[in-house]
């Protein structure tokens, strides 16, 4: 990567990198340090506002870097990704975003704890939380390395070790200094930046083919090697029976995952009434649907004008390809366009990674700190010593997430948040349907549907492919691997639901029926919502 192409980029990520300080700094000067300022922003913003934030913490790495490259190497598999993460917000239209407004104040233990012993599952929901947000984090880091080793002209071990670094200190930052005010206008920044450059790409796109999509697509599969089959399901996940299970559970676990995705639940708590947060979904879902279809133009572009093996070339998981797009559509490495269009998309990707991950912080500091902390002090009524605890632990994760991060390096952003999602599938969901439509639904019922989903989501990530027993794994050179698919979903998911019912009609305790009625009206009708 030539000179110009590093220092542009470089600007233009310090530009905003500046900006989202100034944002942190001057919340920070502003904020009366309580737990609602802190883990809500004083629930003060606007549907549209709160709309353009979810779609920024929705919109990450893994969605601009990882999914573009998954089509531009997979072509209609890759595509598949997209589907799931889109049809993922009609769940949480339909099921969760106002139910949850009116049960909860700050996390998803919130919802579950206002029918069951607090205790127990604030301590197994809020393990699951940050287990799940840990994961998610990760992708992000991946994606940031993924970009500076490009943007540097090569693989630099250390470059990329910096950079996760760099990226993890200022999600420090910017969660212990400003909170969920900060945090959600640097999401909305980011989501106009990333927008506009998406639409500007897919423009440009499009005027390279002269508007004509089948050119575009032809152009692509004559390029992947693969010819018509690159337009075809099956060239990632149709080879055998295992390919094909491996891809539904891949599904299950994207259109499930997202319903229990913390840092998504948090953002409803942002808006002062459950109708806010259900026209903030609404407003999401136009914008991650525009982006996503935006997105699949972008794959299927990267493997027409970039090709395949170029992608490849640059970064085996396809994690640079809607970089090297840009500098192609701009004319080549060479050229005065290319280096401002890749700078651009290189400084916007930097922008989606650090917004990303500061919602992701929040959410788990929160989770820490307001379930689990909660849960093992016995006094822990002030809200000044909790939102202390809350920034410690955002230091803690950020350390956590860098060093998973360093480990991770080498797989595709997109596939990482697979795992997260199909964590969340597993784990969060089960308990939270539970919760809110099951009238004998128990506090028993609640810790094993966590855990239940939980510990074989984890234990079969690691007996799978993803850790050991090929290439591509994280330790290539041992083989434990029993598991054969690499998305544990098809399992877990079921596993989870399994052991809430188990642990429902095996406890002892009756299910606390007046409890339930309260929490129904209470999520029905917003009646002593906070």
């Amino acid at each position: 990567m030539t000179g110009h192409h590093q220092a542009l980029a470089l600007v233009l990520f310090s530009v905003f990198v500046a900006i989202t300080l100034a944002i942190t700094t001057w919340v920070s000067r502003n904020r009366h340090g309580s737990a609602e300022e802190f883990y809500a922003g004083g629930r003060l913003f606007s549907p549209m506002e709160n709309g353009f934030a979810i779609a920024g913490d929705y919109m990450s790495a893994a969605s601009f870097l990882g999914v573009t490259g998954l089509i531009a190497l997979f072509g209609y598999d890759g595509m598949l990704y997209v589907v799931g993460f889109l049809v993922a917000w009609l769940v949480v239209l339909f099921f969760v975003a106002e139910l949850v407004r009116n049960c909860g104040r700050f996390t998803l233990a919130d919802v579950i704890a206002a029918r069951m012993s607090e205790r127990p599952v604030r301590i197994a929901v809020g393990t699951s939380s940050v287990t799940v947000s840990v994961l998610y984090l990760v992708a992000q880091m991946v994606g940031a390395g993924s970009l500076v080793a490009l943007l540097f002209g090569g693989t630099s071990a250390a470059a990329r070790a910096w950079t996760v670094v760099v990226v993890g200190a200022l999600m420090v930052i910017y969660v212990s200094l400003g909170g969920m005010r900060a945090t959600t206008w640097i999401q909305i920044v980011k989501a106009v930046l990333l927008l506009g450059g998406t639409m500007a790409l897919t423009v440009l796109v499009l005027v390279r083919f002269h508007g004509d999509v089948d050119a575009l697509l032809r152009t692509a599969a004559e390029r992947s090697g693969h010819g018509e089959a690159f337009l075809a399901p099956g060239l990632k996940y149709g080879g055998d029976w295992t390919a094909r299970i491996d891809f539904i559970s891949l599904g299950l676990a994207l259109v499930l995952g997202t319903a229990g995705l913390p840092h998504i639940l948090s953002r409803f708590y942002t808006v002062p009434t459950a109708r806010a947060a259900r026209r903030s979904v609404v407003w999401s879902v136009g914008l991650i649907g525009g982006f996503y279809l935006m997105t699949i133009v972008l794959g299927f572009g990267a493997a027409a004008v970039v090709g395949p093996n170029g992608v490849r070339e640059s970064n085996a998981a396809g994690n640079t390809a809607v970089a090297l797009l840009a500098m192609k559509l701009g004319g080549g490495a060479d050229s005065t366009g290319g280096t401002i269009l890749f700078a651009v998309v290189a400084a916007i990707a930097f922008a989606t990674i650090l917004a990303v991950v500061a919602g992701i912080t929040l959410a788990s500091s929160a989770a820490v700190a307001h379930d689990l902390y909660a849960s093992l002090r016995r006094r822990w009524s002030k809200p000044r010593g909790e939102v202390a605890v809350a920034r410690a632990a955002a230091v803690g994760i950020g350390g956590l997430a860098i060093a998973l991060g360093l480990l991770a390096r080498d797989l595709n952003v997109a596939f990482l948040v697979g795992l997260a999602f199909a964590v969340s599938a597993s784990a969060n969901l089960p308990v939270l349907m539970y919760t809110l439509f099951w009238r004998g639904f128990t506090t028993r019922g609640a810790v094993w549907a966590v855990y239940g989903g939980l510990l074989p989501a984890l234990g079969l990530v690691v007996l799978s492919p993803v850790v050991s027993g090929s290439p591509e794994s994280l330790f290539p050179s041992v083989d434990f691997q029993y598991f054969p698919l690499q998305n544990p979903g098809i399992v877990s998911v079921p596993l989870g639901f399994l052991a809430g019912w188990l642990g429902t009609v095996t406890s002892v305790e009756p299910a606390d029926e007046a409890r339930h009625a309260e929490t129904e009206v209470r999520s029905l009708t917003g009646a002593g919502a906070v």
